[in-house]
């Protein structure tokens, strides 16, 4: 007798399902099943993703889902006045393809129309769609099963009726259960006798939601994950039984020994099971685009818009010119394929967005990924760089041996691409566009946090796991490449569980959201050809993911938000402004371009502005636009991990001689210095030693990168065979083979990288030979980014310009530039919108604000008392006024006035004499540390001033370190350091004790403070936000510091024991007196050391001033640097 398991959850249940698909499927095969189903919670996520992997294990696949079903109707969003669920579960399974299609609609209108807490179908749904459909009364949770566990066999027995009615005796079973939990016993032989009693079949599942009895424990860490618990808490949610785990025939024929017909059952709804889908990805569904009258077909109308493209771009392109034959041929070779798998229409309506985009003024980019390989799409203009001239393989696009779905990816500026996914949607139908789900997952970071917040390891030690996975690889590949990571996964059994329980949970989906991109296009509704999600936010996307769209045929494209072409136009606007001119055509040899890349000065540089890839352009000194397009490819884990980075480097310098794997790639690999850094490489590496073609060499790559062992054998044998016949020998060839492997694996592809290459040249060129106008316009386009913000001010320094600050006559929204520099935008203030700030210019371009009273009165209409406040904090009113504290006191009048019924401006500014005036402004004079804080709190940093900065002197007299020098610190010693305290938290380790994280910062960078043990308790109730700190602390892993004092920086002149004062060498000791006048203005306990030059013995000496000893403080420290007899003066501390 068979058995099959019909009711299965995976990982699409989510954070409910720990079966990954491919396990599961493993494990039914294992277990001799014939056949297998899906039933996720609501959804049909992973549907195709299961299709096909059953079909290539041998299994029949059963698309099926646990739907939630609705107490009373679908739109009802309210509780049931009696009954205590808002919905029921039932389990759905599609026949054929009748019912596939219903499954579709159900699946979808239950987020369209049911939503409310889960997704719900009704019965009048179900009514209408069940054709084809084959329904299980479901789990304890069912409506049946709910109506019999509290005792009301009626009202189960009328739920059975209604079933029936909708979907006859044939199609409809009762599912049975032994998963041990309570009132099991009970309920199941009231199900049997229903069954018996009105001809009903029984059918036995086990509601899997985990593989092997042991996953229990994974399945309880995904439930606290959802739930936000730990699983020590003994309130949470957590499964009554510990049976849901994938049984083994024995097994289930053991539990249901007594009612065979149940196991017997779940065979025969199996072979009812004849659904045939085609997911090769070949069988396309593309819309169909509505040529211009004159031509005769879609194809001929393609081929005119090509040929006339590349005409026009000969014009331009002397390399075009010279070699126009090539450039014919490769077109025409393109456009025939192109004809013969039938992607005409896909690429005009590419075309059809493009012009669309460029008509209406929206910024498009060069082109990404394989299609930059494509000289139709570059003659079309969808494209801007020219493939033959960097040696781009249309075959990677489009691979005329294996015809999958081409990418084409699109940039358009961020700000402007919800206008082309209007347009696609109007002029493609609504119903037929939408936007695509992706799922996040529990990657290694995300899993090492979450599984260890569960666990109830303490933040702070999870934190310091977590950060030391510094690239983005696999657990196991970290725990064997990474020391570090390893030794602390090592150091305690805790965490040596933590690293277990992440590796199994690795990948596992956690949550459904929108692709930022992606968007897919049917030629016709949407509903017919894939099921459909609502997000939280009401926004509707496919339920299928970017694979399984490109499986079931569907047209997909990324049509993706890219800031960089906002900051590249507005610079373009900027520059025409200033009246400076921008070359139509960007040279690709500027010096100035090249240097600034060499000096690594590329913050706000597309693709080129982390830490990481600066260092790697100073030590590179890229010459080309060739040696970007490499940097793009090699700045990956692989490379960095295998020292490719530096060999390339060392081989473009000389430093390391060019050797080829054999003589006939050395015109492949020239332009890399003899090393394989791109899959097209790969590709022309098969067709050069082996002859292969193209379309066999990209299969070849494939095989390779996905580790195909069966194809890849097959090409090993043909690879050898091919290259024998061209004279190589055997151990030869097959050396070359094996060396191409890795690189299959990792090459990067580059078209793709080609294509952003031309964008990090780009900026590097404005940001070069344009900077004012570049910078204020990254500025704007980083209006909500503090911390980007800060940078680029630091940025701008180093270049020489100035960021003039917000002053209210002459501030706009955005950034502008000024004479002098850069005006910075209201809009990067914290508190200060779009329309306030408009409606703010408006006015002021009526006339200018004469005073702070002025600016209060004619902006009451639209003004409120959050953004004066901001305004005020940010200096807007310093050019009337710079005593910010004074124009708060007088805001909090004017808005006492306003509450009061007076017009609010009748307050004394308007009528105080001028002696009066200046007593009020006297009782708030206020330190300069008040801007500061005001600053800090409304531009998320310090922006006119630092509160270090009149400490500066004392890095030269003390020995201080610095934060942006934590990295290559010594970890087993202490350092001193000065700081300001931005944060500080209180946390608990695992045995209850406190500690604090405390957030610092001083003049060069920001770090993480901990304060553990006594210096805790003695300290921290003292610590005060935005305040000056001595600090004595050990780095910690060279990323953050373990603090071991803390002092208000007051209190640091306590500390110092001795003043050394050298005098200048042509300063003879009777001037002594003049600094003794100094000194005994601060007189106190601290010694002072005087060294001086003695001219008769041509040698330094050392002597203590006996009569003297001082009280250190900074406006010492200022008087004896500006003395002019003194050399240098250091403090010694205790």
């Amino acid at each position: 007798m068979e058995f099959v398991h019909l009711h299965n959850h995976t990982e699409y249940s989510l954070l409910d399902g720990v079966n990954k698909i491919p396990h599961l499927v493993l494990k039914a095969k294992k277990e001799n099943m014939k056949a297998l189903a899906i039933t996720d919670h609501g959804n049909l996520f992973g549907a195709i993703e299961f299709y096909n992997e059953c079909l290539k294990e041998g299994i029949k696949p059963i698309i099926g889902m646990e739907t939630y079903i609705a107490v009373g109707k679908r739109n009802e969003r309210k509780p049931h006045p009696t009954i205590s669920e808002s919905s029921f579960h039932l389990t759905l399974l599609a026949m054929d393809l009748t019912g596939y299609h219903n499954l579709l609609k159900l699946a979808s209108y239950a987020y369209l129309e049911g939503f409310y807490y889960r997704p719900r179908i009704d019965k009048e749904l179900l009514d209408k769609y069940n054709k084809g459909l084959v329904v299980l009364s479901g789990c304890q949770k069912g409506e049946i099963n709910y109506y019999l566990k509290i005792g009301d066999f009626e009202s189960a027995k009328k739920a059975l009726f209604e079933y029936l009615d909708i979907l006859g005796k044939e199609n409809f079973f009762l599912e049975i259960m032994k998963i041990g939990l309570e009132n099991e016993d009970k309920i199941n032989s009231q199900i049997i006798k229903l069954a018996k009693d009105n001809g009903i079949k029984l059918v036995a599942t086990n509601d899997c939601h985990y593989l092997s009895k042991e996953d229990y424990y994974l399945h309880d860490i995904l439930l606290c994950i959802q739930t936000n618990k730990k699983i020590t808490d003994p309130k949470r949610l957590k499964f009554e039984s510990k049976e849901l785990y994938f049984k083994s025939k024995e097994e289930m024929f053991s539990l249901f020994r007594e009612i065979k017909e149940a196991l017997k059952n779940t065979w025969e709804i199996a072979e009812r099971a004849t659904l045939y889908l085609d997911t090769s990805g070949k069988n396309f569904h593309l819309p169909k685009f509505q040529k211009p009258k004159e031509f005769d077909s879609n194809h001929q109308y393609l081929v005119y818009l090509a040929k006339e493209g590349l005409k026009n771009l000969k014009e331009k392109n002397w390399e075009i010119k010279n070699k126009w034959e090539n450039y014919l041929t490769r077109l025409e070779y393109e456009l025939s394929l192109i004809e013969k798998i039938g992607f005409t229409d896909y690429f005009l309506i590419v075309k059809d967005i493009i012009d669309f985009a460029k008509k209406e003024k929206i910024p498009v980019g060069p082109g990404r990924g394989s299609a930059v390989g494509s000289l139709v799409l570059y003659s079309l203009g969808i494209t801007n760089i020219d493939p033959l001239k960097y040696g781009l393989m249309f075959e990677r696009f489009i691979n005329p041996e294996r015809v999958t779905m081409p990418d084409i990816d699109i940039d358009f500026s961020d700000e402007e691409r919800d206008k082309v996914i209007d347009y696609i949607k109007k002029k493609y139908g609504e119903e037929n566009v939408a936007q695509i789900i992706t799922f996040g997952r529990m990657m290694a970071r995300a899993a090492i946090r979450d599984i260890g917040r569960v666990m109830g390891i303490p933040l702070a030690e999870v934190d310091t796991i977590a950060k030391t996975l510094t690239i983005n690889i696999p657990l196991a590949e970290a725990y064997e490449k990474i020391s570090e990571f390893r030794e602390l996964i090592d150091s305690k059994p805790e965490y040596k569980k933590l690293y277990e329980n992440a590796l199994r949970l690795e990948g596992v989906a956690r949550h459904a959201s929108i692709h930022a991109s992606g968007i897919v296009i049917a030629p016709g509704n949407l509903m017919d050809y894939v099921p459909l999600y609502k997000t939280t936010e009401n926004d509707i996307c496919t339920q299928y993911d970017m694979d399984s769209l490109a499986a079931v045929g569907l047209l997909k494209m990324d049509i993706l938000g890219l800031k960089t072409l906002r900051v590249i136009e507005e610079t373009y606007r900027l520059a025409i402004e200033s009246g400076k001119k921008i070359p139509q055509e960007i040279p690709l040899n500027d010096k100035k371009t090249y240097h600034l890349l060499s000096e690594g000065k590329t913050l706000g540089v597309f693709q080129l502005e982390s830490e990481g890839m600066r260092e790697i352009l100073k030590k590179l000194n890229p010459t080309v636009i060739e040696d970007l397009i490499a940097v793009l490819a090699l700045y990956r884990p692989g490379p960095l991990l295998s020292g490719d980075v530096d060999r390339f480097i060392k081989r473009k310098k000389g430093k390391e001689k060019i050797t080829y794997p054999h003589p006939l790639l050395a015109d492949i690999l020239q332009e890399t210095y003899g090393m394989i850094l791109y899959q097209e490489q790969v590709m022309q590496i098969a067709a050069k030693i082996a002859d292969f073609t193209l379309g066999e060499a990209d299969i070849l790559r494939r095989a390779m990168s996905k580790k195909i062992p069966e194809l890849m054998t097959e090409m090993k044998e043909k690879f050898i065979l091919k290259a024998k016949n061209k004279g190589i020998k055997e151990e030869e060839a097959g050396q070359i083979f094996e060396l191409l492997i890795p690189f299959a694996g990792y090459g990067f592809n580059k078209s793709h990288a080609a294509g952003y290459a031309y964008l990090s040249y780009l900026t590097a060129y404005l940001k070069a030979n344009y900077p004012k106008e570049f910078l204020c316009a990254t500025l704007t386009s980083e209006m909500n980014d503090a911390e980007k913000i800060e940078e680029l001010i630091k940025e701008a320094k180093l270049l020489g310009i100035e960021i003039l600050p917000p002053e209210i006559n002459k501030s706009y929204y955005q950034f502008v530039i000024e004479a002098e520099g850069i005006r910075y935008g209201l809009g990067a203030l914290k508190g200060i919108g779009k329309s306030f700030s408009d409606s703010l210019v408006k006015e002021r371009q009526r006339r200018e604000f004469t005073s702070f009273e002025d600016f209060l009165f004619r902006t009451k209409a639209f003004g409120n008392k959050k953004a004066y406040e901001v305004l005020i904090k940010a200096g807007c009113f310093d050019c009337f006024n710079n005593n910010r504290e004074y124009l708060l006191k007088k805001l909090l009048e004017y808005q006492k006035g306003t509450k009061e019924g007076s017009s609010g401006l009748q307050f004394s500014l308007f009528e105080e004499g001028q002696e009066n005036k200046k007593k009020i402004l006297e009782k708030f004079i206020q330190k300069e540390k008040s801007n500061f804080e005001y600053e800090k709190e409304v531009f998320g940093f310090y922006f006119s001033d630092h509160p270090l900065k009149e400490y500066q002197e004392l890095y030269k007299i003390i020995d201080l370190e610095t934060f942006d020098h934590i990295e290559i610190l010594d970890n087993q010693r202490d350092y001193l350091f000065l700081a300001v305290l931005t944060e500080r938290k209180t946390k608990y380790d695992r045995n209850g004790k406190n500690y604090a994280i405390l957030g610092l910062e001083d003049l060069t960078a920001k770090t993480v403070g901990y304060l553990f043990n006594e210096i805790y308790q003695e300290k921290y109730n003292q610590l005060k936000k935005e305040q000056v700190y001595f600090l004595k602390a050990r780095v910690r892993n060279n990323k953050d510091i373990v603090v071991k004092d803390i002092l208000p920086i007051d209190k640091l002149w306590e500390k110092i024991k001795r003043i050394n004062i050298e005098l200048k060498e042509n300063i003879e000791l009777k001037n002594i007196p003049i600094l003794k006048e100094i000194l005994q203005e601060f007189l106190g306990e601290t010694e002072v050391i005087i060294t001086y030059y003695d001219p008769e013995e041509k040698k330094k000496k050392m002597g203590r001033l006996t009569t003297i000893k001082v009280k250190p403080n900074l406006e010492l420290l200022k008087r004896l640097k500006n003395n002019p007899i003194i050399k240098e003066v250091k403090f010694y501390l205790v």
